[in-house]
């Protein structure tokens, strides 16, 4: 009976409710046959015992399956104590320099060969707050989030579930814009206007958020009376209405949301684990932003048209992100030679752009691949040096033109910057006209003596001996 009652104890808090039924019957209707009874438990409870084994084995199966999704980075090649601390001085002195002088609320890495030689974050996500801005807040990257778009494409291209020569059209039929195909699109040379601009222009109700179903309908139902559609693939004119219809490109061939496709594509196997799409949802819980002087920008209609901005991550997901791209696991050396080629050649000068990232293309050869954004007060660069590898990010809340001028970093891997490239002209001039801030103290020039100092340290790549 102790065996038995042993075995019933098991039983229950193994939640067998049938099998404590069938335990009560057979002692009510005949208790003589409790010799019967046990070694019937004994059965039973083997049976148990058995399929719990089963279990721990299928569940290790099914764990083992979840950590063959997880990509794996290639690790940081090492890099000498010399050099990372040479590094880390010269980025301490732009940071100290110009950032922070500039009120800089965000975070910024700088990273050779994978390995992080600075890295600093400052300021809080609420204007004034105390929840103090750190590697883990997400911040909005803005059209930063074009290179996810644009790989994501390429990703399906890659694995023949698209043509990015056809016209969207094949797969989107009610698209009426014939010779549109799904390249000029990445690398915008489809002739079509701004989204923010003809829905403004043309009279769309600001008190309702349209959605990228409802622009693209627009887009198509009033094709005749929208201003500025050029012939396409005639000349390059940066647009975010290309990247909001390739989003929703990508959620016609996958059968999935944007988000979820990301989430699943990307995020979740590289474990970035701090960055998502936003949505209105998520209005409450977002790291808000502001204007250069700190006051709070506020939501507006367009804010739910994703694809072309609306990711939020980190400076650590960000790099993540750059180790990615070129460790083979995700993307050919085939497809990410189309990416970084340039497709914009009617204007003589380094500036270019690729399918899904600018470029600067130098005489030698030399590129920097890279993107900037800027969306209501979040504005944000993510700078890739394919030759050196080294990496540069910073992203703030807190709107400051002085972000962009990180590029100055790229001198520390090599000659590249001369202060001629400083002008953004398109997409660091947000969609939101309307609440473009006025004036930012940054377009002050620095005092010459400070320039010079900074150009000379940045412009010398021997004040960095790197090994």
């Amino acid at each position: 009976m102790i065996l038995a009652f042993v075995l019933f104890i098991y039983a229950a808090a193994s939640h067998k409710s049938h099998f404590l039924f069938l335990f009560k019957k057979m002692i009510v209707k005949n208790l003589r046959q409790r010799l019967h009874i046990v070694s019937f438990l004994i059965i039973i409870s083997t049976f148990f015992i058995a399929c719990g084994s089963q279990t721990q084995k299928n569940t290790a199966k099914n764990s083992e399956h979840t950590d063959t999704a997880i990509i794996a980075l290639p690790k940081p090649t090492p890099l000498s104590i010399a050099a990372t601390q040479q590094l880390h001085n010269a980025c301490q002195l732009w940071y100290d320099s110009t950032l922070l002088l500039k009120g800089f609320n965000g975070g910024i890495i700088v990273a050779k060969n994978g390995n992080i030689v600075f890295e600093k974050y400052s300021g809080t996500a609420h204007i004034p707050g105390s929840d103090v801005i750190t590697a883990n807040t997400p911040l909005h990257i803005a059209s930063v989030s074009k290179t996810f778009t644009a790989m994501a494409v390429l990703k399906l291209w890659q694995e023949g579930k698209l043509n990015i020569d056809d016209e969207l059209s094949k797969y989107i039929p009610a698209f009426n814009y014939p010779g549109i195909t799904i390249r000029s699109l990445l690398n915008h040379r489809s002739g079509l206007p701004n989204y923010a601009h003809f829905l403004e222009n043309m009279g769309w109700d600001k008190s309702k958020i349209i959605s990228n179903e409802e622009m693209m309908a627009f887009l198509i139902n009033n094709k005749a009376t929208i201003e500025n559609i050029s012939v396409p693939n005639t000349h390059f004119s940066y647009c975010n209405t290309n990247y909001a219809l390739l989003a929703m490109l990508i959620e016609k061939i996958t059968k999935q949301t944007y988000a979820g496709y990301l989430q699943f594509t990307f995020f979740t196997p590289l474990q970035m684990r701090n960055t998502y799409v936003y949505k209105n949802a998520d209005s409450t819980t977002a790291t808000p932003s502001y204007d250069w002087k700190g006051r709070p920008m506020t939501w507006n209609f367009l804010d739910a048209i994703y694809g072309d901005k609306n990711i939020y991550t980190t400076p650590q997901d960000l790099l993540i992100w750059d180790r990615a791209l070129n460790n083979g696991k995700l993307f050919t050396e085939g497809t990410l030679a189309h990416a970084f080629a340039p497709y914009s050649n009617e204007k003589p000068g380094i500036r270019n752009y690729g399918l899904g990232w600018r470029m600067n293309i130098y005489p030698d050869g030399k590129k920097v691949i890279y993107h900037n954004g800027w969306w209501h007060g979040s504005n944000a660069t993510f700078i890739r040096l394919l030759k050196e590898d080294a990496t540069i990010i910073v992203i703030g809340n807190k709107f400051t033109r002085s972000v962009y001028g990180a590029k100055i970093l790229c001198n520390l891997f090599g000659d590249y910057y001369t202060g001629e490239d400083d002008d953004e002209n398109d997409n660091t001039r947000p969609a939101d006209s309307l609440l473009t801030p006025k004036k930012d103290s940054v377009t002050k020039k620095e005092p010459a003596q400070k320039e010079d100092k900074l150009q000379q340290i940045f412009k010398d790549k021997n004040k960095v001996n790197i090994q």
